[in-house]
């Protein structure tokens, strides 16, 4: 068994590991390629505009992350092709379906990128180009194999034309045009050919060969070589969301355990629902299961002492009982009160975020949440989303509140950052207090936050433009409190802003922590949003082309929180494979 995956970059661990595999297959199954072109392979990826193209790396992982197989393909958007570099599966390999997997993946996302098709070279089969019969037969296996497809070579070119005189297997130009129904001209063809020739041959072909190659294509439209191998219809390409684009989806299985079944709360397990059914229409996630994580995780953001109280106050209830803060020793924090109950207010910033028996256990399974879909990114994925309950933006260091126990969005973003700089984006209708103070002297973390101006919104205290961090931190913590009345059009500006900011910073990974609590007539805020400005939100966001993993925080009114949850990330996915 193999998945197959695409590789954005050379950032993660697991994405070093699998370049580092292929370029392995390269030296074993490409024994005249250069050391060169071998070693360029992680610039072709973060560097495109360098050579020309746009690189995209697709492998085919087995056992043990096991780099089995993999496919390079350059995308040149202006011109709207795809040249298929190298495919090839890794010794021992051969024959167990990764060049076919490897291949539709390909044509998926040459149709995807909405191209006139895909291009690349075969080496000939018949004897006057291939003279040694041996040759001559693995060339028409790998014909055979593409044509099945439709792919054949153009014709009535002088392509296939050998830079040295006489030398034997000159390759031919073959053609793929996805299954579509147009034809391709013969101008398009010429600046195809040139674009090929010029940028994967810089160098090698001179300019009058060059020249010589582009003129030779006549016919209009370009005409393939008749079937020879293949006299089925072609394999057509199944449109459907590879699983290498879904976004991973982690779901708290535990969050029903936490259930305050008091009239006003309304941070109920129907939210997790309500976003479930709208999303489970679309085609766009593949779920993952939940992973245990120690709780040091939880202690790299949280106190000691915090998460101990937490853990020893909730295994001591009944599962029916629950505590609201009432006496706040805020003059003598050296002393908390003894009794674990009045010592709720101690570590909590309101009245209203009761401890119960269980709130411990499913906010911690939301922090293994939150670290499983972080893990999936570290992983080589693009997007993830952990799908959980109770939220966590609110929790601070040593205090919680604001429904949230344990700042999970923060818990992901500090592991992420082991790997390289993190921007957390916090979209919820309240300032993201917890992620502001976790991280306020800190620069390898960027946190932003747009919310309702802290004057009337919760939770008051924190949220003003002023704060911007402190020591090694300061400018890396930016705040855009919004009026209280507002609709998409202000927030959409105010998205830009922030975005303008996070690409200065220039992060590896994003952490998004959704609040879809910015929507009409959500009974926690005073905005307008609906799910067209969610679709905006979700699409701009994915424009910055960064690994993103979205957590999910408030949003309460159930009867569009759905929906809004599924624009937001149709428009989140579209910007990030769409629209770049």
């Amino acid at each position: 068994m193999f998945r197959i995956r695409r590789v954005y970059d050379d950032i993660t661990p697991a994405n070093q590991q699998a370049i580092a595999q292929v370029q392995d297959i390269l030296r074993a199954q490409f024994p005249f390629l250069s050391k060169r072109d071998i070693k360029k392979l992680p610039e072709q990826l973060r560097n495109p505009m360098k050579y020309r193209f746009r690189a995209i790396l697709f492998i085919a992982e087995g056992v043990k992350d096991h780099v089995d197989g993999f496919a390079l393909l350059f995308h040149a958007p202006a011109l709207k092709f795809c040249y298929l570099d190298y495919i090839s599966a890794a010794e021992q390999k051969t024959g167990g379906g990764i060049g076919g997997a490897l291949y539709e993946r390909v044509r998926e996302e040459a149709l995807d990128l909405e191209t006139v098709g895909l291009f690349f070279e075969c080496l000939p089969d018949t004897p006057e180009l291939s003279r040694d019969p041996v040759i001559r037969k693995q060339n028409a296996a790998r014909l055979r194999f593409y044509e099945r497809y439709g792919a054949r070579p153009i014709i009535n070119t002088a392509y296939e034309t050998p830079l040295k005189p006489g030398d034997d297997n000159p390759p031919y130009l073959v053609f793929d045009n996805l299954g579509q129904e147009t034809e391709l001209s013969r101008d398009k063809a010429q600046e195809i050919v040139r674009a090929i020739l010029e940028r994967k041959y810089r160098g090698i072909c001179p300019p009058e060969y060059v020249a010589m190659v582009v003129d030779s294509f006549q016919d209009n439209p370009v005409h393939l070589r008749p079937p020879r191998y293949f006299k089925k219809n072609p394999v057509p390409i199944q449109r459907t969301t590879p699983l290498d684009k879904r976004i991973r989806l982690v779901i708290n299985d535990r969050h029903r355990i936490h259930h305050v079944k008091e009239v006003g709360y309304v941070e109920a397990p129907v939210r997790i629902d309500a976003i479930l059914d709208e999303i489970g229409k679309t085609t766009l996630f593949q779920k993952v299961p939940v992973r245990h994580f120690s709780e040091e995780h939880i202690k790299r953001i949280h106190d000691r002492g915090f998460v101990n109280y937490l853990e020893a106050v909730c295994t001591r209830l009944d599962e029916d009982t629950a505590i609201y803060p009432y006496v706040f020793p805020i003059r003598n924090r050296t002393r908390p009160p003894k009794d674990l109950p009045i010592r709720a207010g101690y570590y909590c910033i309101d009245t209203f975020t009761p401890l119960t028996g269980n709130a411990y256990m499913a906010a911690k399974r939301a922090v293994d949440c939150a670290l499983t879909a972080a893990k999936q990114i570290l992983e080589g994925y693009r997007l993830a989303y952990a799908l959980v309950r109770p939220p966590g933006h609110h929790a601070e260091i040593a205090s919680f509140g604001g429904f949230c126990y344990f700042n999970s969005s923060a818990a992901a973003a500090q592991l992420l950052s082991d790997y390289g700089k993190v921007a957390i984006l916090d979209v919820d209708y309240h300032h993201g207090n917890g992620q502001q103070e976790i991280f306020y002297e800190r620069s390898d973390l960027l946190t932003v936050s747009i919310h309702g101006q802290p004057r009337y919104t919760y939770p008051y205290f924190s949220g003003f433009v002023s704060e911007r961090g402190r020591g090694p931190g300061k400018g890396f913590n930016m705040n855009i409190p919004l009026p209280e009345n507002i609709g998409g059009e202000v927030y959409i500006k105010a998205l830009e802003d922030a975005i303008k900011r996070i690409k200065k910073y220039n992060p590896k990974f994003m952490v998004v922590a959704l609040g879809l609590d910015t929507a009409k007539e959500d009974p926690t805020g005073s905005w307008t949003l609906e799910a067209s400005d969610f679709e905006t939100i979700g699409r701009m966001i994915g424009s910055l082309g960064l690994s993103t993993l979205v957590v999910q925080e408030g949003g309460y009114d159930t009867r569009v929180l759905g929906i809004n949850a599924r624009s937001f990330f149709t428009g989140l996915w579209n910007g990030t494979y769409l629209l770049r």
